[in-house]
């Protein structure tokens, strides 16, 4: 598949899917979800979740159709729109003792986009129910996606969860969102582009291979989706239409894979390290989206300099006799100075991904064999860093670190930590184990190196 998605594209992907099966997609759709709700869990209760925010702009009128149709509804729980809703496991614990509440088989229904959606999700599923979601902005993929990135004694983390069983989303509504939701849509999207390189690398290391179906869903499409933000900033119904689709597939990709791994590469090790250290910005949280368009920034400009280098030459030997026993790596992760529940969390991951220095030796040497492919592929998937930064400065996406609260210090210290938590082979565990890590790092500062050279916001 490539250019438009279409919503053929879309059915045939949620035939697939492993939990969504609907989705209402349209404007003017809000008056059709109480008969979705009707056929689908027919006299079932319904608890509305949201905020006063997404109350005044989808929730009375779902409410008052539900109503109308004779479809029972409960007291919905509406949190308060300051201070900002905030993605704390707290509130999960609040919607699922509404659920306990009702004395039997309740419908969550969620209206809202990240946050409402997360916390709705994780309390179905803690009280073990299927959830809907009426979705009121294009901010993020993870309306069809499992998961909900939730903060959980006190570090931010990705808790399980499945998606839900039916989105429904108003294309007016979702024109008419803030712009800076729809860039966080548009900048989570980006983000694909270095996830599929990593893809394809560990697909050339027999790692994680390619599911070309999955893969096609995703990457296929994708390019003619990022060409053109500004029309996003305009809010021109089309151009979202395109986004919302492109986020629900990558969703469905999720789903259909078992796995994030069509949609989450080295850009959401980034986003995963800020999220769990719970970073904020002018006393709000940064957007999924826009952490991810950064950090795929920040993945690409290593990648840049990675495919400068003939790695068919790499001294194999070399980099496997100064390979760390997995001793000194656990020594060093728990002198960091970090929350403890992150530094359990770097344990688990890298311990999950490191391999002896025999094995080691094995994937260098394959490594060596499959480069020139592989730098070709690379090549061919990755946009330039320069590219890169002038899409996401028109899709109204932060590109200096400065604009959502990070020092280049901070920068140049998360290019190592990011690796550390999450067990996704990605370029950052590539170049680690070629042990050419501290070198690209160090050029990526350098006088003459992207941080140096990169234009500021």
């Amino acid at each position: 598949m490539s250019g438009l998605i279409t919503r053929e594209h879309v059915d045939a992907a949620l035939a697939k899917a492993s939990t969504t099966k609907q989705l209402l997609f349209g404007s003017g759709v809000l008056d059709q979800v109480a008969t979705l709700v009707q056929q689908t869990f027919p006299g079932r209760p319904a608890l509305l979740v949201m905020d006063e925010i997404t109350f005044d702009i989808a929730g009375r009128q779902v409410q008052a159709g539900l109503i109308a149709a004779g479809h029972p509804v409960l007291e919905p729980v509406i949190f308060s729109a300051t201070p900002t809703l905030r993605p704390d496991t707290v509130n999960v614990e609040r919607i699922r003792q509404q659920l306990a509440a009702a004395g039997g088989p309740v419908l969550p229904l969620a209206v809202g986009s990240g946050v409402v959606n997360d916390l709705t999700k994780r309390a179905a599923f803690e009280a073990d129910l299927p959830y809907i979601v009426v979705g009121t902005a294009a901010s993020m993929d993870g309306y069809t996606a499992s998961g909900a990135a939730l903060i959980h004694e006190g570090v931010k983390q990705t808790l399980p969860c499945p998606a839900p069983v039916a989105v429904v989303a108003d294309l007016d509504i979702l024109c008419a969102a803030p712009r800076n939701m729809t860039a966080s849509g548009y900048g989570d999207l980006v983000g694909k582009v270095t996830a599929g390189a990593d893809w394809l690398i560990a697909n050339a290391l027999g790692i994680e291979l390619l599911d070309p179906p999955v893969w096609d869903m995703v990457q296929g499409p994708l390019r003619a989706m990022i060409a053109a933000p500004a029309r996003l900033q305009r809010g021109e119904p089309e151009a979202i239409e395109q986004l919302f689709y492109g986020l629900v597939m990558t969703g469905l990709a999720i789903q259909i894979a078992g796995g994030t791994r069509p949609a989450s590469g080295s850009e959401h090790q980034f986003s995963h390290l800020w999220e769990m250290r719970g970073l904020e910005h002018e006393g709000e949280f940064v957007s999924h989206g826009f952490k991810v368009g950064l950090g795929s920034l920040f993945s690409t400009a290593l990648y840049e300099r990675l495919l400068q280098r003939d790695l068919s030459t790499l001294d194999v030997e070399q980099a496997v006799a100064s390979w760390p026993a997995w001793s000194d790596i656990e020594r060093d992760i728990r002198q960091l100075d970090e929350h403890p529940a992150l530094i359990e969390r770097a344990l688990e991951e890298c311990q999950a991904k490191y391999i002896p220095a025999s094995a080691l030796r094995e994937r260098l040497e394959l490594l060596r064999l499959r480069w020139p492919e592989l730098q070709r592929e690379l090549r061919e998937q990755l946009l330039p860093v320069a590219e890169l930064r002038a899409l996401l400065v028109e899709g109204g996406c932060p590109t200096d670190p400065d604009e959502i609260g990070l020092s280049l210090d901070h920068i140049r210290a998360s290019y190592a930590e990011a690796r550390l938590i999450r067990r996704r082979y990605t370029v950052y565990d590539l170049v680690y184990e070629a042990r050419l890590f501290d070198d690209l790092v160090a050029e990526l500062f350098a006088p003459s190196g992207y941080w140096a050279t990169a234009p500021i916001a």
